[in-house]
């Protein structure tokens, strides 16, 4: 990794990725919804798998909190849509195939070309208020870190 992720309490870097439903920009959630971005290495993986599993299990945990959940990966479109139907998950993956967005956050592992596992928090007024980013892809945060950390947002 080369770059740094934004800082915290500045704005969230916008962007438009290609998801499992369409198109999404970030900037289409302002003023509606709080966002989390969970960058993620591969799908079909034993932790990536697990952890987009669970975000399906505790979805409406999240929604009750005014939070989108976008899980972001290297991975293709194509890719992503089977995942998704093969685990029966209800959130929407991004792809960032191009490796814009990752690079754009600073979690783009240059070596291995895919993207670290990261979150990054943002608010309604899409200001970045928390993130953070695993040391070692086969890491994970679990719901209830991530769910503590949208609680300080008093959504």
């Amino acid at each position: 990794m080369t770059a740094t992720p934004p800082a915290t309490g500045t704005a969230a870097p916008d962007f438009t990725l290609e998801t499992t439903a369409g198109p999404m920009t970030l900037s289409q959630f302002r003023g509606k919804q709080h966002v989390l971005l969970a960058f993620f290495p591969l799908a079909f993986t034993s932790v990536c798998t697990a952890e987009m599993c669970s975000f399906t299990e505790d979805y409406s945990a999240f929604a009750s909190k005014e939070v989108a959940v976008l899980p972001i990966s290297v991975d293709s479109v194509p890719t992503l849509k089977e995942f998704k139907a093969k685990h029966g998950m209800t959130v929407e993956l991004a792809s960032d195939f191009k490796r814009e967005v990752s690079r754009l956050y600073g979690t783009l592992h240059l070596e291995r070309f895919f993207s670290n596992r990261a979150y990054f928090l943002i608010d309604k007024a899409g200001v970045l208020r928390w993130s953070f980013v695993e040391t070692t892809p086969g890491t994970r945060r679990e719901n209830a870190e991530l769910l503590a950390e949208i609680a300080k947002l008093g959504a």
